[in-house]
């Protein structure tokens, strides 16, 4: 049973490990570039000060219409 869930006997398919390693990579990429953008966007919600904040969510326009 073993066997089967592994796909064969030699143990994992090495495309499959480097696949996962490759998106790993990628999400630890994205976390920290998510990361910086939520720092611009706390500067910038700081240099505008509390005139956009202020903005209820009635007065929003979508972004697409």
């Amino acid at each position: 049973m073993a066997k089967a869930l592994l796909g064969h006997v030699g143990g994992p398919d090495p495309r499959m490990v480097a696949e996962m390693r490759r998106l790993q990579r990628r999400v630890r990429e994205l976390e920290s570039e998510l990361s910086r953008l939520q720092d611009e966007n706390d500067a910038l919600a700081t240099a505008a000060g509390d005139d956009v904040l202020s903005l209820a969510v009635k007065d929003r326009e979508p972004a697409l219409t």
